[in-house]
């Protein structure tokens, strides 16, 4: 399987501009007002009037960058563009038609159809689902309609507004625009403040060392099935990961941390804390590399290796702790092949921690949506990838004393395979460990959270934890001093033939 090339890397930024929600809305405010006014980008007094209406306009795309309007609150987003309608009740309906089918040929044909058939080889008729997602979506993208279309309607009024009156000499009164502003930053403040209350509390304080001591394992293999939603995994066919849950200890509610964002997610596990301390808060990274300490940082104080492998952006948070395959591959073999390629880093580097990072799940959600079977299909094939990637290791002897970490980063929620503000089916994700040193057969119904990831594979690796990890050690899960072995006393090994 290639390797993510530099001018991927580069790519993959280059799209997350237009990816992410926030990016995006001033890139196609911006870019609809040129495109609108094409024939007049000669004209010297053109830029004049445009640019100084767009300085007018700064504070408000400042407000919407700067707060979320997650899942309901996004209702309220046409309430200030009712709010223009009252007041100057001036509109350019050519503009704003020109504007919205712009914003649905980007999303339903350029990326939900060109781009993915591009990408991952979905069918050039992908259009005929991917409207009705769109006009679901329920996260942070570009593709949230519910959310896009009353931000960029409002903005280009207003721009359009200031733009005309600019362009013509029209004398501004800038006081009712001026108390608009405060108006809607006082509206946004107090939206979030009041409803905005499913965001997953911090914890306060850093890990804290467990007094039982346990032996150690010789690795920990992690897999992530990233975006595998928890109850479409419960209702898929998955004998294998059946196996491993039933043989080792699950954790029934274990919950992603917000924004439930790939690069955020993979930062929190890999970090044991959240996004305001390690400083990935979307997948558009705008300063490379996480600011606190990670599980390979805490490793390579003893003398140990891990790595991860994993798509492009993950290199924006974590550097050359990535090995990033090219995510631009057909979705029916890119797992089988990042399995391959873990098998080969695997025989070449034999690490103490591996992260392996799955995605054609994530990927069929995206592109086909969640409550389809197409979805479910995925699942199955992924447990099917893991049965025999999980034979390998054994024949190869890397399981003789080796913990598996099987998880989600997040769920996805209906329409574009949503994930980000934590809507229904993001939330909690699977998660389970199975191994020499885990406990078998038990199910922790206690609410925990993706960051005791890095404290638990250190504590495992006997290795420090890392410096601001905050997640507690999963504790529940591990065997420690006197009790039984029983994987070694009774070759309990989950095999293909088992």
């Amino acid at each position: 399987m290639k390797q993510a090339s530099t001018f991927e890397v580069i790519a993959a930024r280059c799209w997350n501009l237009l990816n992410e929600g926030k990016p995006f809305t001033p890139i196609f405010i911006v870019g609809t007002m040129l495109l609108f006014y094409v024939g007049e980008l000669g004209e010297p007094s053109f830029w004049r009037a445009i640019g100084l209406s767009f300085l007018l306009i700064l504070p408000i795309l400042a407000l919407y960058y700067h707060f979320d309007f997650p899942l309901m609150l996004r209702n309220y987003l046409w309430l200030p563009f009712v709010a223009y309608l009252i007041v100057w009740g001036d509109v350019n309906l050519s503009l704003l038609a020109f504007a919205m089918g712009l914003y649905f040929f980007f999303t339903i044909f350029f990326w939900g159809t060109f781009y993915y058939h591009l990408r991952i080889g979905t069918s050039w008729l992908n259009f005929t689902r991917f409207w009705k997602l769109v006009l679901k979506n329920s996260d942070s993208t570009s593709g949230n309609a519910q959310e896009q279309l009353p931000k960029f309607l409002l903005i280009l009024s207003l721009w359009e507004l200031f733009y005309s009156q600019f362009y013509n000499g029209i004398t501004i009164n800038y006081w009712p625009y001026a108390l608009f502003l405060l108006g809607v930053g006082a509206f946004s403040w107090i939206l979030h403040h009041n409803l905005f209350d499913w965001k997953p509390n911090m914890k306060e304080t850093y890990t804290e060392p467990l007094e039982e001591t346990a032996e150690t394992s010789d690795k920990v293999v992690m897999i992530v099935i990233d975006g595998m939603r928890k109850e479409r995994f419960q209702e898929a066919n998955t004998p294998f990961l059946d196996k491993l849950r039933k043989h080792g200890t699950e954790y029934a509610q274990m919950e992603t941390v917000y924004p439930a964002r790939t690069v955020v997610c993979f930062s929190s596990m890999m970090t044991g804390t959240y996004p305001k301390e390690h400083g990935i808060k979307s997948n558009m990274v705008w300063n490379l590399g996480i600011k606190v300490e990670s599980i390979f940082d805490s490793l390579r104080k003893i003398g140990k290796r891990g790595r991860l492998l994993g798509v492009a952006h993950l290199i924006d948070a974590m550097g050359d702790d990535v090995d990033a395959y090219t995510a631009v591959m057909d979705n029916e073999s890119v797992d089988k092949g990042i399995l391959e390629n873990a098998k080969q880093i695997m025989e070449k580097e034999d690490l103490d921690f591996f992260n392996i990072q799955l995605i054609s799940t994530d990927q069929t959600g995206h592109s086909r949506g969640v409550l389809y079977n197409e979805y479910i299909q995925k699942i199955e094939e992924a447990d099917q990838l893991i049965e025999e990637f999980v034979s390998w290791m054994e024949q190869k002897g890397y399981m003789k004393n080796t913990t598996l970490l099987i998880c989600a980063d997040h769920g996805q929620a209906d329409g574009i395979g949503g994930h980000g503000h934590l809507d229904e089916g993001e939330r909690y994700v699977p998660f389970f460990l199975y191994g020499p040193q885990i406990e078998e057969g038990k199910v922790i119904d206690d609410k925990h959270s993706l960051i005791s990831v890095a404290p638990t594979v250190a504590y495992l690796l006997g290795a420090p934890y890392p410096s601001h990890s905050r997640g507690s050690v999963l504790a529940d899960a591990i065997k420690h001093g006197g009790k039984e072995r029983k994987y070694e006393e009774e070759s309990d090994r989950i095999s293909a033939s088992s």
